[in-house]
């Protein structure tokens, strides 16, 4: 019952996804929230409000101007009443209505009248979550305090869409309902954390660079961990195909020196986890225009330099966070590689896993990793790559403890 006395007031946009609204309210009171329900005219094309009252055990309101409810003004007591305001699906009318502070409806009211936490679940096309409006309207909404979760990548309603824009699964959002409404800060509350993500790209031409495998899985579920842990995450991203964890601040990159920058921008720091994969060299000057073949020519010289090395850059830095740890991406002579990566780069702890075929971590599900430190190696078997990020977290929480102490 981690929900037990908290109120949560539930917004239903009008999606395909609200569907998923009725297994939220189950979900929500099964951990002992109470659900009251609002729902958008669009929304109660897809569910009825009939289903969704029989769920909350409650009174379902939908209209802005109904006599019995806006005698006491209806709108501005069901947006103080609660302790958590949820948007699920989070459309993007909704969204940009509460970006621009604009009223038509009921939901629009209570968004914009509300003095209480608003988390929300966006739900909608690939290409519509992708455009420029609606990545303007949840940078403001961001700005503003509105807590997000989601979207996912995957399969769309529509036959042959897919991409990013899937609304979060009803566990995902009850996760970061409770983070949100968790009674105790956690361990890591007050505690500034830097994580870096994903793969760099070092460009060659407009066209083509130079990359890595990495999906950005594991540094992304690292981020959400010490989140849910309390923790002010800042996660300094590559270019992946996973979404920012909710309640996490992130900034997106392309490039090595790009992630450098943007890593010393957030120092100073209580610790630095560096998971990204970042490309050891790039083309010392990329073609203005794309590389075109020429018939019986050889092919051309791309002159290699080298990216700074952003673990040991901030190992050695003045403002050396109190915590730095590293991830040894190896194929062979793991342990022995971690060991001497431990020493050079001035980390705290090296996080040595197996990026081989056989191994399978880089852009899969699983990994197994062995802790490194000067104190010796903790091997940790295979496991979810999330399950790893649990348990790094913790590890973290205590390494931090005993810093202070």
């Amino acid at each position: 019952m981690t929900l037990s006395g908290k109120r949560v007031l539930l917004i239903v946009g009008g999606g395909i996804a609200a569907y998923k609204s009725l297994d939220l309210i189950r979900r929500l009171r099964e951990r002992g929230a109470a659900v009251r329900a609002v729902m958008t005219k669009a929304a109660c094309e897809f569910v009825t409000p009939l289903s969704v009252g029989t769920l909350t055990a409650d009174r379902v309101f939908t209209e802005l101007f109904d006599r019995d409810d806006e005698h006491d003004v209806g709108h501005i007591r069901l947006s103080r009443e609660a302790d958590l305001v949820v948007v699920a699906p989070a459309t993007a009318d909704l969204m940009a209505k509460l970006a621009n502070g604009l009223v038509n409806d009921l939901a629009s009211a209570i968004l914009l009248a509300t003095d209480k936490k608003v988390l929300m679940a966006p739900a909608m096309n690939p290409r519509m979550w992708a455009n420029p409006a609606a990545k303007r309207n949840r940078a403001t909404l961001e700005r503003d305090g509105v807590a997000f979760v989601g979207p996912n990548r995957g399969e769309m309603a529509e036959r042959g869409e897919a991409g990013e824009g899937r609304m979060a699964e009803p566990l995902e959002i009850v996760a970061a309902v409770e983070r949100l409404l968790s009674p105790s800060p956690g361990p890591l509350a007050g505690k500034k954390i830097i994580v870096t993500s994903g793969p760099t790209h070092e460009p060659i031409d407009p066209v083509r660079y130079i990359a890595n495998r990495s999906s950005g899985k594991q540094g992304h579920a690292i981020a959400a961990a010490l989140a849910e842990l309390g923790a002010e995450v800042r996660l300094v991203s590559g270019p992946v195909g996973t979404s920012d964890p909710a309640t996490v601040h992130a900034v997106h990159v392309e490039t090595a020196r790009e992630m450098m920058e943007a890593v010393r921008a957030e120092l100073p720091a209580d610790a630095a986890i560096f998971v990204a994969a970042v490309a050891d060299w790039r083309s010392e000057a990329a073609a203005g225009e794309k590389i075109k073949k020429k018939p019986g020519a050889e092919p051309p010289v791309l002159r290699m330099v080298e990216n700074p090395d952003i673990l040991a850059t901030i190992g050695h830095d003045s403002q050396r966070p109190y915590l730095v740890i590293g991830f040894a991406a190896e194929t062979h002579d793991l342990l022995a590689n971690a060991k001497a990566k431990l020493k050079k780069k001035g980390a705290d702890l090296i996080v040595a896993n197996d990026v081989s075929a056989e191994g399978g971590a880089m852009g899969g599900d699983l990994n197994r990793v062995s802790i490194v430190s000067t104190a010796g190696v903790e091997e940790w078997p295979q496991m979810s790559k999330e399950e790893v990020a649990r348990r790094l977290a913790r590890l973290v929480a205590e390494r931090l403890k005993t810093i202070e102490v």
